[in-house]
């Protein structure tokens, strides 16, 4: 896989591959700040939660 052509944020680490704003073998994201969310009503666990900053590599 290619590393972005960002920098990488060393505050957020990243293993999403997929997403746009990872930083290839490096798992990191390139993004400043990410949005976190969540899917439930009563987040209870971390498979409860989202980053809504995702976005899909094309």
């Amino acid at each position: 896989m290619k590393d972005c052509k960002c920098n990488k944020n060393e505050n957020i680490r990243c293993t999403v591959s997929q997403c746009s704003h990872h930083c290839g073998s490096q798992d990191y994201c390139s993004l400043p700040m990410i949005q976190v969310g969540t899917h439930e009503v009563n987040p209870t666990v971390p498979e409860c939660t989202d980053c809504n900053s995702f976005e899909l590599r094309a």
